[in-house]
């Protein structure tokens, strides 16, 4: 994925690009989830002078199964970005390097997706996960399990109150 800035020098309208690509090109592999079918990326180039200021939008589909209730989900995906490419990079600069009068987004669109992933993957942030006594799922309903787990920090407390009864 580049966009070629050669025949663009010295001019100050907005370069628009738009361009599809899968995981595989990107080697984009998570452990426990997969980006699956095309990575849709579009946006616009904007030449600054000496710079190239790349604004964009990422469209995806992860698939991967809940932490909580372990239900398999297809969570549709969308990431902005924005980044600076130059030709000469100044001490303290943090900009990406024109390569051969091209700007290549493939690092950008990678580090993009993978950074976005969140710590927990859930299929709704308000998943209630699954009965630690039966196992039933309960986003779909209540088990009427005991789920009671006192406090252990109050154990002593409880046998406390079980001595003075006899």
């Amino acid at each position: 994925m580049h966009i070629m800035v050669a025949e663009r020098e010295g001019a100050y309208e907005a370069i628009p690009f738009s361009f599809d690509t899968t995981a595989e090109t990107l080697s984009l592999e998570g452990e426990d989830y997969a980006i699956v079918g095309a990575i849709h990326v579009e946006g616009r180039v904007l030449p600054t002078g000496t710079r190239y200021r790349v604004e964009g939008k990422i469209t995806c589909t992860k698939s991967f199964d809940c932490d909580r209730c372990l239900k398999h989900t297809l969570e549709e995906q969308t990431h902005e970005f924005i980044e600076e490419f130059s030709r000469e990079a100044r001490p303290g600069d943090v900009v990406n390097p024109i390569e051969n009068d091209r700007l290549v987004l493939d690092t950008v669109v990678r580090d993009t997706i993978m950074a976005a992933q969140p710590l927990a993957k859930l299929c709704k942030p308000d998943c209630k996960g699954l009965c630690p006594v039966c196992g039933q799922d309960l986003n779909e309903g209540s088990c009427g399990c005991d789920t009671f787990v006192p406090d252990p920090r109050l154990a002593v407390l409880q046998d406390f109150f079980k001595d003075n009864k006899n």
